[in-house]
């Protein structure tokens, strides 16, 4: 996945919200402007290749992340959230050694 063609879908507005992504959206109080500015500033904190629905990754800035891959020539934005203390120790780096202590 490259954060270039992710940017240039979200910019001519040729993405989808998945119907997660939606629900998290209005859930969290995300706005549409939030995620493609996440998008659009951020950067990939992790790629996902092997995921069975698609290649995808998750892009994010310190106050948004957002789950995102291409389905066929469409970018999905599979969902969107704001990171939380108990799951990243920093916007950035995932608790993973929290998750093994409980």
């Amino acid at each position: 996945m490259d954060i270039r063609d992710i940017r240039k879908e979200i910019k001519a507005r040729e993405y989808d919200l998945s119907e997660h992504a939606h629900k998290e959206r209005q859930e969290e109080q995300i706005t549409i402007q939030e995620i493609e500015q996440a998008i659009l500033k951020g950067v990939i904190i992790e790629k996902y290749p092997e995921d069975p629905r698609g290649k995808s990754c998750l892009v994010g800035t310190k106050n948004l992340h957002v789950v995102c891959g291409f389905r066929g020539e469409r970018l999905l934005i599979v969902t969107n959230y704001r990171p939380k203390p108990s799951t990243w120790i920093d916007w950035k780096t995932r608790a993973k050694e929290l998750k093994s202590r409980v």
